[in-house]
């Protein structure tokens, strides 16, 4: 299993919708609003790398409203 926390920043006004949207993705198991640098967090878990990638480069990134990511793998 691989867990991932995935950083969000949204445009003005748009983190509830998109707390919703991100939930709904398989692989992530929670997010939340957050104040601070980024909008939200999302924890991802997942079986691979590549199935982390995959959440946050092609869904997460995808959602209109979404103006940047990063990814961290947690390495214990």
């Amino acid at each position: 299993m691989v867990t991932a926390y995935v950083m969000v920043k949204a445009h003005t006004g748009d983190a509830d919708r998109l707390k919703n949207e991100i939930e709904a993705i398989d692989g992530v198991v929670e997010a939340h609003i957050v104040a601070g640098d980024v909008d939200l967090i999302a924890k991802v878990d997942v079986a691979t790398p590549a199935e982390v990638k995959d959440v946050a480069a092609t869904h997460i990134q995808e959602i209109s409203g979404v103006e940047s990511t990063q990814t961290y793998i947690a390495m214990d």
